[in-house]
């Protein structure tokens, strides 16, 4: 390849910034556009008060995936981030049953498996087997391949039809597994990657195995920490990031892209387009001047969208109590609870949510004493539930906050130093995503691999997507494929 091929990346979140390694280090000159006034997409970071917030992303699985940045680049992560070891993964509540500590510990697991259901011990053992099948066949062979034609799908067919992917997480999981709270234990986590459990794919339990192969790691100095490290390998590398130059325009001539416009005027040519912003405004608006962009667009807008996220954070004068590091907080309601979140034109009275305490594992998230949170609950995107959030936002924020006290953080608005909330609405006005959904496209099957928007485009020959809206999917280890399987492309293409 020329040294002097020139690509552009729109957006720098994980997705977008590993791509952009990728290609530096693959011999073309790359540059990354980042509409906001740091990088880091979902991964953005909040400060306040001496007080460090991570905005989304906390839970790092699959280092390797990371480190193999570095590796290519010729250099060693351990120079650029430090990841911290987060033990138990996550510790598990509910209101009715004692807590179970989430741990990579087979023993640990047999013990609290064992007390609550005797004969979900080796029903336990025969979930995590399938699920590392469907790790091995699902994310091994197929998390960083690109699907650009139906004839790849048709190819995975039968290793998807023997592991019954048709059926749901939930049922799945069902199968092998009796205890009602075990079943929400081992199915909750199709939702931190947009999908319900009861409709997801069973493929997804694979992140369960995931986690037992290479652990649930945190960086020291949050997940800003990741995303910084990464900005300067991509600088090392020779690559730029340019912060405060949102993309209006996708300028496109015979099929091939020339150049984006930036909102304040710049033009930047390019040989190849990568996207990292949300797949319905790369179409809806940035290719709004080509008849590709309104047609693809109407098109995507037909499918469904994964639900959105309330996020609270809050920093206190103290540190609680008998927390771990990530905290699933369950409430009385689940199936029931969840079908609102996705079905339903209305906001729950009940939630559950998820309790993040980074301060557990590294304390310098704080001023001396205190502690950084956040706390999120699902909620429907804006398209199922056209929920006032103005209004709503700060009495949801009130409600959780007096949840959290009653149960979990004794005297916590005594010692509430800050707090600010992120909504449904931020998400689509703050990350432009649409419907404000937190993670693009729900990941059902029919939404999956070769039926997901492909990361390159089949018109505009040098137009590539990268990020949650493609093949893999949501998550950072299947945004960081998706680079993996997109750089892939462009390398080979040019």
């Amino acid at each position: 390849m020329k040294a002097d091929k020139r690509a552009v990346v729109i957006g720098a979140g994980f997705g977008g910034l590993a791509l952009a390694i990728r290609l530096q280090a693959g011999g073309y000159q790359t540059t990354v556009l980042e509409k906001r006034d740091k990088p880091g997409g979902r991964a953005y970071v909040y400060e306040d008060q001496g007080f460090t917030f991570d905005a989304g992303p906390t839970v790092i699985t699959d280092p390797s995936a990371l480190e193999e940045l570095f590796t290519l680049a010729g250099k060693r992560m351990d120079d650029y981030v430090e990841l911290l070891p987060v033990a138990p993964f996550y510790r598990l509540c509910w209101e009715d049953a004692p807590p179970f500590d989430y741990a990579n510990d087979q023993a640990e697991l047999d013990r609290q498996i064992g007390e609550r259901s005797p004969e979900d011990v080796e029903g336990y053992r025969r979930f995590l087997a399938y699920s590392r099948e469907v790790f091995e066949e699902g994310y091994i062979k197929l998390g960083a391949v690109p699907f650009l034609s139906f004839k790849d799908m048709v190819s995975a067919a039968p290793q998807l039809a023997r592991l019954q992917a048709w059926r749901s997480v939930y049922s799945m999981v069902s199968h092998f597994i009796k205890d009602p709270h075990l079943r929400q234990a081992f199915s909750f986590h199709s939702l931190l990657v947009g999908g319900n459990p009861f409709a997801t794919s069973s493929i997804y339990t694979l992140i369960h195995a995931l986690e037992r192969e290479w652990g649930v790691w945190f960086p020291r100095g949050g997940t800003g920490a990741l995303i910084n490290g990464m900005v300067r390998l991509l600088e090392d590398l020779g690559g730029r990031l340019e912060l405060n130059a949102e993309v209006a325009d996708i300028e496109v001539s015979d099929n091939l892209v020339r150049a984006v416009k930036v909102q304040d005027g710049r033009r930047f040519e390019l040989d190849a387009l990568a996207s990292n912003a949300d797949v319905v405004h790369t179409y809806d608006r940035l290719l709004r001047n080509h008849p590709r962009g309104p047609r693809n667009a109407q098109a995507l807008k037909r499918k469904r969208f994964s639900m959105s996220l309330f996020v609270i954070y809050f920093g206190l004068s103290k540190v609680p109590e008998n927390l771990q590091h990530h905290t699933v907080c369950f409430g009385p309601r689940y199936r029931e609870l969840i079908d609102e979140i996705f079905k339903r034109e209305t906001l729950a009275e009940d939630f559950s949510l998820y309790l993040h305490a980074p301060c557990v594992t590294d304390p310098s998230l704080a001023p001396p004493g205190g502690s950084a949170h956040y706390v999120l609950a699902p909620v429907p995107h804006l398209g199922n539930a056209p929920i006032d959030w103005e209004v709503e936002g700060p009495r949801y924020r009130d409600r959780i906050l007096d949840y959290l006290e009653q149960h979990y953080i004794k005297d916590l608005r005594a010692n509430l130093v800050t707090c600010r909330h992120f909504t449904p609405v931020d998400f689509r006005d703050e990350l432009n995503s649409h419907l404000g959904s937190a993670f693009s496209l729900e990941p059902i099957l029919t939404q999956s691999a070769w039926f997901r928007p492909h990361n390159r485009d089949a018109t505009i020959r040098n137009l590539y997507l990268v990020g949650a809206g493609t093949h893999p999917g949501a998550g950072v280890p299947g945004v960081v494929g998706s680079a993996k399987a997109t750089a892939g492309l462009m390398l080979e293409d040019n």
